[in-house]
């Protein structure tokens, strides 16, 4: 087993920590004070993302994107979630649902997606209906060669920096027919009821939208009736091992920054690293890291073998799950060992702090992700997380 990252992977790495500080790291506080990127700053951003060649890393190339390797796309992002206010979401990787799409939909969806001249965001939660799916409202009918959607849907991330939703819906009210809708924006009968604030800024809004006998031509239904929840768990998986990846990269840089700063802090004539006190939280803080580095890095090696892909769903729960309580863990001793500095508004610390809460709610919570390797031993075995395959 090689565990070293190629040439090309480190050439990668390299190029998301460079981008993440010269491009997005500048963004920080101004994103903070907005509450987002403000919409003048936008198209500027999207162009930096072409021309440092970011665009599109989590599809193939026939699909318009780079045809990066799980790994290659992991050392980016671990590189991108060293940026507060959600930044890393500027650099775009369009819905992995969209590859299942038709060929005409691939060439006015996913391609142009791919190239940052069209963006989607994903509508599935809904005032009812958070960790159990199949307690969706949002139906779907048809008629004639339309679809007419209706309900409501909460914490549509990224609605104000795209122009289509894929929505996730039930056809004719049947929870086991769950399918997918692409609903360009704007749409007669789809209102924008709010984006309320929340705990953390980020890069663009999450916002409320709801479904009045919305007009969907039959060709944008995604994938087939009843087809939905099967592609939006291949979507679960690719954003856990985002997160994933960007709760290592805040964790990381909330450490440096610990560390620099007990290195260099003196209090009662020595560094205050010099006290077993902080010693310790320093220590505790990178076996942390590295065990949820070891762990991150198997996962998207695994994913590149195409191993079980129920195996793979498993072990994308139990990473999300370890990773995002990990940073949460972590980040808190870096933001004690800074004490009152480290409560600032200005402090990366803060903003890391605030940030990272949400990895252990959104696309699955810590509850849920437990209930996905608890079931996983009852089906398969301890085997699945002690074992190799």
């Amino acid at each position: 087993m090689d565990l070293e990252l190629s040439v090309r992977e480190k050439e990668l790495a390299a190029k998301g920590r460079d981008f993440c500080d010269q491009v997005l790291v500048p963004l920080e506080l101004i994103a903070d004070e907005h509450g987002e990127v403000p919409m003048e700053r936008r198209a500027a951003i999207r162009q930096a993302v072409r021309d440092w060649g970011l665009a599109g890393i989590n599809h193939s190339k026939e699909n318009g994107g780079l045809g990066l390797t799980m790994v290659e796309q992991t050392v980016i992002e671990e590189q991108l979630g060293r940026v507060t206010n959600g930044l890393w979401s500027c650099v775009w990787r369009p819905p992995v649902s969209l590859k299942f799409g038709t060929a005409a939909q691939k060439r006015d969806y996913l391609q142009p997606s791919c190239h940052g001249e069209r963006r989607g965001c994903f509508a599935i939660t809904e005032p009812n209906a958070g960790s159990d799916p199949r307690q969706v409202e949002t139906t779907a009918v048809r008629k004639g060669d339309r679809w007419l959607l209706n309900g409501e849907k909460w914490f549509v991330t990224s609605y104000n920096a795209s122009d289509f939703i894929i929505v996730h819906a039930h056809v004719d009210n049947d929870p086991n027919k769950p399918t997918l809708f692409l609903v360009d924006k704007p749409a007669k009968g789809m209102t924008h009821l709010r984006s309320p604030k929340f705990m953390h800024n980020f890069a663009f809004d999450h916002a409320e939208l709801r479904f009045e006998n919305v007009e969907v031509p039959a060709d944008r239904m995604l994938g087939d009736v009843g087809q939905g929840l099967e592609l939006t768990k291949d979507w679960f998986v690719e954003a856990r091992l985002q997160i994933a990846s960007h709760a290592l990269g805040a964790a990381i840089r909330a450490a440096e920054i610990a560390n620099d700063y007990a290195t260099n802090r003196v209090q009662f004539g020595k560094p205050i690293r010099d006290f077993q006190a902080i010693e310790f939280m320093l220590a505790d803080m990178a076996v942390e890291i590295f065990a949820a580095k070891s762990m991150l890095y198997r996962v998207a090696w695994e994913i590149d073998r195409k191993i079980d892909r129920k195996l793979i769903h498993g072990r994308a729960s139990a990473l999300k799950l370890f990773c995002s309580e990990m940073a949460g863990r972590v980040i808190d001793k870096a933001l004690q060992i800074l004490g009152g500095r480290g409560y600032m508004r200005e402090s990366p610390l803060e903003r890391l702090y605030r940030d990272i809460r949400v990895d252990r709610i959104w696309e699955g919570t810590s509850e849920i992700q437990r209930l996905v390797v608890a079931g996983q031993i009852r089906k398969r075995g301890f085997d699945v997380y002690s074992g190799w395959e």
